[in-house]
């Protein structure tokens, strides 16, 4: 993990006693879903669990962008101008991996638990997965391919997430409309963290909204958002919130009646069924589902 997000703790820190002191003064506003205890410790310990395993897969990750950076297809020339490449390239990747983490179930046993706080403050920005540090990295080993060192790499991811700490709140209603365009903001997020039909897996961007709008999956803010899974856990356990949806996914995958149903547990969008009685994200919006 980049030094980066270790030099911020502080500031996590800080920012979440400060937002906590707001909502305690706006207890009475139906619009603030605010803090509590155990949510947020529980988000707390997942956090500290996630930099604990990101800190050994990092070095694992970085060992095989070097080696693809030593079969890089293009050698770039070092400029200025290649940071803002990266920029957008690795903010494209993030969005490849969110969208993904959302439509795959495989990808979404990883990343769920991040989604699975009926609250919305700055420590649900930290209740982050124990496994997606295994999943995650093959989204950005194109970029140390295509010529793009994996120190760049690695500090941008780095600066993406440290951008997307601030996004989950509640404290900031709206931006400036320029803004609200072009960037992922608060009210964007919220939708995201949304178990209403019409939110669900919307806006999946990074520091940029502009992919959603591009990839038909943005979606503005347009009624209170309830917060959560469509069917939230009862319990704060760690265990639970870590690998209930890979406990899940196991149950199914060795039940399935053949193979293809099994890699259709696994690859198809969380919530479908061999037998056709699931429900997906694209059902309870009422799309019609890609076969």
């Amino acid at each position: 993990m980049s030094v980066l997000i270790y030099a911020a703790f502080p500031i996590f820190l800080v920012t979440i006693a400060l937002e906590l002191l707001w909502a305690r003064r706006r207890h009475h506003d139906a619009d603030v879903v605010g803090y509590a205890k155990h949510d947020t410790l529980a988000s707390l310990a997942m956090g500290v669990g996630n930099v604990i395993v990101a800190g050994g897969t990092k070095l694992v990750t970085f060992a095989l962008m070097t080696w693809l950076y030593q079969h890089r297809v293009v050698t770039l020339p070092t400029a200025w101008w290649l940071w803002v490449a990266l920029f957008f390239a690795e903010d494209l990747c993030y969005y490849a991996f969110h969208r993904s983490s959302h439509e795959v179930r495989l990808f979404w046993a990883a990343h769920v638990n991040h989604h699975s706080s009926q609250h919305y403050n700055l420590s649900t920005a930290l209740r982050q997965s124990w496994t997606t540090p295994f999943t995650a990295p093959v989204f950005w080993l194109v970029l140390p391919l295509v010529g793009f060192p994996p120190w760049m790499v690695l500090t941008q991811q780095a600066i993406s997430l440290l951008y997307q700490y601030w996004i989950h709140t509640e404290a900031i209603v709206r931006m400036p409309r320029w803004f609200e365009y072009v960037f992922n903001t608060p009210a964007h997020h919220r939708v995201h963290h949304g178990s209403n039909p019409q939110y669900l897996d919307r806006n999946h961007g990074g520091i940029l909204i502009l992919w959603d709008r591009l990839f038909g999956t943005f979606e503005p803010e347009h009624e209170r958002v309830r917060y959560g899974l469509t069917e939230n856990l009862a319990t704060h356990k760690l265990h639970v919130i870590a690998f209930h949806e890979w406990a899940a996914l196991v149950r199914d995958v060795r039940r399935a009646p053949s193979l293809k149903a099994a890699l259709g547990y696994l690859l198809r969008a969380p919530g479908w069924r061999h037998d056709g009685r699931g429900k997906t994200s694209r059902d309870s919006r009422g799309t019609t589902p890609v076969v």
